[in-house]
């Protein structure tokens, strides 16, 4: 029997190797971990077969994954998107739920016509119905956001309907124990369960607000983030803890834990502490999911299995592509929202994992149903791949709609040249129309929002419907005729895209990135950005212009020096002093600045910067200041070092440690 610490080896092995194998194939980690829990179950390999001490662990995935949910979960978010969420969402849910009671109660009529039996009970068509109304959300939303489609018209409807999804686990986490009692208790129990989770709910939600509020604020003045995440890991498992013993289940507690956190002003923060226990956890989850499936029982009943894949995926697809016509999107747009939904999705497993523990599902179908929900999900990468190929095959009139849109923006742009193409109208975009409009320099622009760009529109701005990431947009709104293009919006991903559009087909034509910070700057502009303006370094240039207006500096020297400072293009400006609070896992690939006093005894006096060599270590010398006069001058390679000169040196952490040693102490 395999110890503690070697089967704590085997997962986390299985867990790289899955993940290292899904990153090089550009394929979401959850298929990694589903594929080798399957390889070191029981039924494959039998590496793993001694799992129960990890099941427990494997549980705290879920809570954390209904944490994160409950974190997401706003009321002004579900205000503004109330039409997708509790219109296509709700109708999604609960049709496919009643179609697996209907569906059930026909093979039920079917088998006692033909004199059989049929052992599956109304009870266990719910429960299976609510599983496989579940979609993905960490592959679905992955595969849009490497596809730049969150935004798109189809995006949001599938954001809508995920995130009903999300809600939807919380009553039937509830819903699910009840319906594996007895028939005569079943009503009593449905009350009973109902009741318990509308007291608890009340008071956590009525009371606890303030109450945690207050916790995280008294917490976070400790200054401590070892102290932080210990009580974030409390509130989360406490609270999961005090709903398994009201009867209920623990990522229903872990729910409203991660609510009551998401009005607090600690939410990113939580958000970002958290994700580490979240991602492994979850991790552990699904590989024990994949060492549920029996595959030699798969092996002799495929044809179920190929059934079960089959039948749920076009029905879900034909479901979600009805009922969002219904809604008024356009045919195109309908078949990709029901294309990108057809899966299952990690939620159907919480489900099905706990409809077997209350006996609701025989082995045999759990296995079956198991394994389809597997395959579905392995082939939603290929389904959204070649979900254009599939549309177009399938809608004749979406090329068309592609062909007008495309056509309106070409419409609009035919008499326009040497315009300037705005990439996004947010209000950074519509700043710089207004702007453009004051000096009588034609504009278009191109923005993903139907109602911004139906608002814009009526106002008489020239603003357009257009994914600007697309070549055929930017080719319709005239780039071959642009004097310039700005990408308005902070998206690395969309921007090098962008960027690589105007490179191949006009590459005489400027662009101007905005970014929120310095991080990317190179890379953009090795990319063809002809300038990036980094958010961060443009507020520190308007905060210093005018801390020295009010101090007393003239104005044109004050003109003078922001200016100097942006002639040198953000050289001087790129990174910061550390600081007590800046020790995360991010501050740690950023580039800092570091001070260093050179005392009389350093090895490094009377030398020259250049025999230094401190870029070598990946350290830049920023200024030095002089020890005898207090001047600052420039750092010249053949400056040479003396006593009580302090140079500012700019780096990532590790290279400048090194940098610093060279200089005191080689």
């Amino acid at each position: 029997m395999a110890s503690t610490l070697e089967l704590v080896l085997l997962y986390l092995v299985a867990a790289v190797l899955g993940v290292v194998v899904c990153r090089s194939l550009r394929l979401p980690p959850m298929l990694g971990y589903l594929a080798v829990g399957v390889l070191i179950g029981p039924k494959a390999l039998d590496l793993g077969h001694d799992s129960a001490s990890m099941q427990h662990l494997a549980e705290f995935g879920v809570v954390f994954l209904m944490f994160v949910i409950g974190l997401e979960f706003n009321l002004p978010k579900l205000r503004s998107m109330r039409r997708m969420v509790f219109g296509l969402g709700l109708s999604q849910v609960g049709l496919t739920m009643l179609a697996a009671l209907a569906g059930n109660a026909a093979l039920a009529l079917a088998f006692t016509a033909l004199g059989r039996s049929w052992s599956l009970g109304w009870q266990s068509s719910l429960a299976l119905g609510g599983a496989l109304a579940m979609s993905s959300t960490a592959i679905v939303v992955k595969l849009m956001v490497e596809r730049l489609e969150l935004e798109s018209e189809h995006g949001r409807r599938v954001m809508g309907v995920l995130l009903f999804q999300d809600l939807a686990v919380v009553p039937l986490l509830v819903l699910i124990p009840a319906l594996g009692s007895s028939p005569e208790a079943l009503v009593r129990e449905l009350l009973v369960a109902g009741a318990k989770a509308a007291a608890l709910l009340t008071v956590l939600l009525v009371g606890g607000q303030g109450v945690m509020r207050w916790w995280l604020t008294l917490v976070a003045r400790r200054k401590s983030e070892e102290l932080f995440i210990l009580n974030l890991l409390l509130v989360t498992l406490g609270l999961a803890w005090l709903t398994e013993h009201a009867g209920l289940s623990l990522a229903l507690g872990a729910f409203v834990a991660g609510m009551l956190i998401a009005e607090t002003e600690y939410k990113h923060q939580v958000e970002t502490d958290i994700r580490p226990f979240h991602d492994v956890l979850l991790g552990l989850f699904f590989i024990t999911v994949g060492m549920q499936l029996d595959v030699w029982v798969v092996a002799q009943q495929w044809p179920l299995v190929l059934l079960l894949t089959v039948l749920p995926v076009l029905f879900k697809f034909g479901l979600v592509t009805l009922l969002a016509r219904w809604f008024g999107a356009a045919p195109g747009v309908a078949l990709r929202t029901g294309l990108y939904l057809a899966q299952a999705g990690e939620f159907g497993f919480v489900l099905l994992t706990l409809a077997r523990e209350h006996q609701l599902l025989p082995m045999h179908l759990e296995n079956a149903v198991l394994a389809s929900m597997v395959l579905s999900m392995l082939a939603t990468p290929f389904i959204v791949m070649y979900s254009n190929r599939i549309v177009m095959r399938l809608s004749a009139s979406d090329w068309l709609m592609q062909s007008v849109a495309l056509t309106s923006i070409a419409k609009k742009a035919i008499k326009t040249e040497k315009h300037v193409i705005i990439c996004g109208y947010g209000r950074s975009g519509q700043n710089l129309a207004r702007l453009l409009e004051a000096e009588h320099i034609p504009y278009m622009a191109l923005d993903l929002d139907p109602d911004r760009v139906r608002q814009a529109t009526a106002a008489g701005q020239n603003v357009v419907f257009g994914d600007a990431a697309r070549l055929p947009s930017l080719m319709a709104a005239g780039l071959a005729r642009a004097s310039a293009v700005v990408i308005s919006y902070p998206d690395t991903a969309s921007a090098l895209k962008i960027l690589h559009h105007v490179h191949e087909h006009a590459p005489t034509v400027p662009v101007v990135v905005r970014t929120l910070d310095d991080t990317d700057l190179e890379r953009l502009r090795s990319a063809g950005a002809t300038e990036v303006v980094p958010e961060a370094i443009e507020g520190s240039l308007m905060l210093a212009s005018h801390a020295l207006a009010l101090v007393g500096v003239p104005m044109r020297r004050v003109i003078r020096i922001t200016r100097d400072a942006r002639d040198k293009r953000y050289g001087l400006l790129r990174g910061y002093f550390h600081g007590a609070d800046d020790d995360t896992v991010e501050e740690l690939h950023q580039e800092r600045l570091l001070s260093v006093n050179l005392p009389p005894d350093a090895p490094s006096l009377g030398r020259r910067l250049g025999e230094l060599a401190l870029q070598t270590v990946g350290v830049k010398v920023v200024s030095l200041r002089r020890g005898a006069s207090g001047r600052v001058v420039a750092a010249d390679e053949q400056l040479q070092l003396a006593a009580g000169d302090t140079l500012v040196l700019s780096g990532l952490p590790e290279p400048l440690a090194l940098a610093e040693a060279r200089l005191l102490h080689d």
